[in-house]
């Protein structure tokens, strides 16, 4: 039987599932998750940010405490799990009467998790790293601090998640092959669009590719064994760089995405579309604003509006049109795996087109409701996933 839903709000639901995943790999402990859930009333914006906010100041005040007594093990812990739960907290605050919390709720998570870094005993690092010039922040998750050259995982994150998120998704499975891991903030990611206001690129090769030339030239990074990793929207923006980008040995997209605005033109009815193809902002935007309200759709609209910028709805939708792959699958020659959900919220069919679409090494594999990896990103099953795309990805490694 499928799992029943933890609430009966999609986005909600979601939410806590990833939560609960998370904390299998490592980030929290799924009895705290399970108690903020039981906290949360259903639909409520404000009582998930109360629910999950509050544990994250335990968590960060748990983990001073740890990390003023020298227990290093037991704080970096801690304030992984904080960072989780502070992210959480603002998940929903479009929802909210008082926004203003985004913006200390992300700096609390991004506090906790650098004081997670800071407690690897060198291990782990920030580094710096730009694109045109750009400053965004990156890390490096190293096995030990020896210092010597690894295979290096390069992930590029998806729409809206959390670098706390990528340790289950793909720090920890690179660090248990003993590889290196690099997160980091791109273009209308975390604090690029929350502290700095700057959109989504379409062109992820402007991005992706000044960090290789950054990781290439440290002593500890292996220039011959880099591979990429790109989650959610990251399953459009990898493919995108790995048109012109070629130095990766092989790469994972979880899942595949090759028409962004798809998931967009699906949500207005064909009239609306005709008036998007037709370059009509007015009509356009005179078109929704004289719509029913309807608060979950406009809370899910401003928060997946944010990070493309622009000024209208037409702006936004007119954005997401240049999100697509037509015209460069047959340019991607990098080996690529491909995992392809049961119950994909998103991008539905999607990872199969792009596998079609692959002219060269390509190999595609379906996660099922029956294991428990069912929805996208798979977000109940991050232990199966990991295993899967590691071993697909050391298969290509050089000898």
């Amino acid at each position: 039987m499928p799992m029943k839903p933890l609430f009966t709000d999609h986005a909600f639901d979601f939410s806590a599932r990833t939560a609960l995943g998370h904390a299998g790999m490592g980030v929290g402990d799924v009895g705290m998750v399970l108690e903020a859930i039981a906290d949360t009333t259903d639909g409520d914006a404000t009582s998930w940010y109360d629910a999950w906010h509050g544990r994250a100041d335990e968590l960060s005040r748990a983990a001073d405490a740890a990390r003023a007594a020298g227990r290093l093990g037991t704080a970096a812990h801690l304030y992984l799990a904080s960072s989780a739960f502070h992210d959480e907290s603002f998940a929903f605050v479009d929802g909210m009467e008082d926004t203003s919390l985004l913006l200390p709720a992300f700096r609390a998570h991004r506090a906790a998790w650098d004081a997670f870094v800071a407690c690897s005993d060198g291990r782990h690092l920030p580094i710096d790293l730009a694109s045109e010039g750009v400053a965004m922040p990156g890390y490096l998750f190293r096995p030990d601090a020896s210092g010597a050259a690894r295979a290096t995982l390069v992930v590029t994150n998806g729409s809206d998640g959390a670098l706390s998120g990528l340790w289950a998704t793909a720090i920890r499975p690179a660090l248990d092959r003993g590889w290196n891991a690099v997160v980091f903030d791109g273009p209308g990611q975390q604090s690029l669009l929350f502290e700095r206001d700057i959109p989504f690129r379409h062109d992820w090769e402007a991005v992706l590719t000044p960090v290789v030339d950054t990781l290439v030239a440290r002593p500890d990074v292996d220039a011959r064994a880099l591979v990429g990793y790109g989650i959610s929207q990251g399953g459009y923006w990898l493919p995108r760089a790995l048109a012109f980008e070629h130095r990766f040995a092989a790469a994972v997209v979880d899942g595949g995405v090759v028409d962004v605005a798809r998931s967009w033109n699906r949500t207005i009815p064909a009239q609306l579309l005709d008036l998007l193809r037709a370059g009509d902002r007015d009509g356009f935007n005179t078109a929704i604003a004289s719509g029913p309200a309807d608060p979950v759709r406009a809370r899910t609209f401003a928060f997946r509006a944010k990070p493309y910028g622009g000024d209208t709805p037409y702006d936004v939708f007119a954005a997401a049109q240049r999100f697509t792959l037509e015209g460069l699958t047959d340019r991607i020659t990098t080996p690529l795996l491909i995992t392809d959900p049961d119950d994909e919220d998103f991008f539905g069919g999607q990872s199969r087109e792009l596998h079609d679409a692959l002219p060269g090494t390509k190999e595609i594999v379906r996660f099922t409701a029956e294991q428990g990896a069912n929805r996208h990103c798979e977000p109940m099953a991050r232990g199966l996933v990991g295993a899967v795309m590691t071993d697909f990805l050391a298969a290509h490694l050089p000898a």
